[in-house]
């Protein structure tokens, strides 16, 4: 299955300066069993009504639960927390 993350960081914030620490840390899913691939994309938009951020993850369906308690997962929303304004999370088949 497809897992994206899509992701509104509050205003002013350098989302682009994000990427390479954000895909470090999503890159350390790959370590966990039925987690094939990550990619991060940036929104090419400056505008406000606009997401600036996708992660998309390749993933089984039942890989779900164990990349939830992950340290990954859980350093994501620690560091990065604070910094999101909005943020939707899409499953779906490939």
């Amino acid at each position: 299955m497809k897992h994206y993350i899509i992701v509104k960081f509050i205003k002013d914030t350098d989302f682009r300066a994000l990427e390479n620490p954000v895909r470090s840390i999503f890159e350390e899913t790959l370590s966990i069993r039925g987690i094939h691939g990550v990619d991060i994309k940036l929104s090419n938009s400056d505008r406000d009504n606009r997401y600036d951020m996708m992660i998309v993850m390749d993933m089984d369906k039942e890989a779900l639960p164990a990349y939830d308690v992950s340290d990954p997962h859980l350093r994501w929303k620690s560091e990065y927390g604070e910094l999101i304004d909005k943020k939707t999370i899409f499953d779906c088949d490939d």
